[in-house]
């Protein structure tokens, strides 16, 4: 079974903990699908990856910048895997079949802990996955805006 982690946001907003995920994914070598929850974002964070920090970069790309199958990150709000990706990143809600989930290695769900409908579906989901018996673990963030594992 896939190993799902769940970040669960409440410091930082996913503008300030996105890019910093997909610095350790894209560490690993492995190809990363970021899926968000509104095809209204796909350019906000295209966009945001290339310019949260001037030291850093990912080579990524969405649909718009054509391509797909040699981005090592592809974003999108399309379920579909176009650039063969082992690693999914879930956010701004989106939320796959459980049973897709298994055509990953890995799967990161980062959700609004702020937002009560975020945290409602995300405690949903992670039941949901939980009865097909996914590997789950769970990662909140602690006051300085770090993520602590709890059991």
């Amino acid at each position: 079974m896939t190993r799902i982690d769940f970040y669960h946001l409440q410091k930082a907003p996913l503008e300030q903990v996105l890019p910093k995920l997909c610095e350790k994914a894209y560490a690993t070598g492995k190809r990363i699908k970021i899926l968000l929850g509104n095809a209204e974002r796909v350019e906000f964070i295209n966009s945001l990856l290339w310019t949260y920090n001037e030291e850093s970069f990912l080579p990524h790309g969405s649909k718009r910048d054509g391509f797909a199958e040699e981005q090592p990150i592809f974003i999108s709000a399309d379920e579909t895997n176009e650039n063969n990706a082992v690693m999914l990143i879930l956010a701004d809600g989106a939320q796959m079949d459980v049973e897709k989930l298994n055509a990953y290695e890995r799967v990161l769900n980062i959700f609004d802990g702020n937002d009560e409908t975020a945290l409602n579906n995300a405690r949903a989901y992670w039941k949901e996955i939980k009865t097909l018996g996914g590997e789950l673990h769970y990662w909140q963030q602690n006051a300085s805006g770090s993520f602590e594992q709890k059991v």
